[in-house]
């Protein structure tokens, strides 16, 4: 079954989400990261820039075949058609169908309002589903 995990209290998402990759595609991990298409050309760009001494290799699903299939990160608006299903980032306001494929599901979610309440509704329905949910409070972890 898929492990979900839920990545509370991130003050920048996507800034988060980079430092989650770069350690994910360190370990060896592929990964796919889902959300609106705004938010994965945020990604995008700040993939490029965030670390002057780390590259994370990563592309779009819409990319040529043989860069797809070589790349540890894919970033896409939909988990159909994904030449791996080991990690699924979600940066999304929606449960992304098609989850129960990957090993292991990881909820971002920021601090704003609309994040939080969208992130509960996702919540309720992993755990409507049967899914075990983890749970990792960043800020309790930055106050440590």
């Amino acid at each position: 079954m898929t492990e979900v995990a839920f990545h509370f209290n991130a003050p920048e998402p996507v800034a988060y989400a980079c430092r989650l990759l770069r350690k994910a595609v360190a370990s060896g991990a592929k990964l796919v990261v889902i959300g609106s298409p705004q938010v994965l050309e945020q990604l995008d760009r700040a993939l490029w820039t965030f670390s002057p001494t780390d590259f994370v290799p990563h592309c779009f699903l819409d990319s040529e075949s043989y860069v797809v299939a070589a790349s540890p990160v894919i970033l896409s608006t939909t988990t159909t058609a994904m030449p791996h299903q080991q990690v699924l980032i979600n940066l999304g306001q929606f449960v992304p169908d098609g989850f129960e494929r990957f090993e292991r599901v990881i909820e971002v979610v920021g601090l704003e309002d609309e994040d939080r309440q969208s992130a509960r509704s996702r919540w309720k329905k992993y755990a409507d589903q049967g899914y075990a949910i983890t749970r990792h409070d960043l800020a309790l972890k930055a106050a440590n």
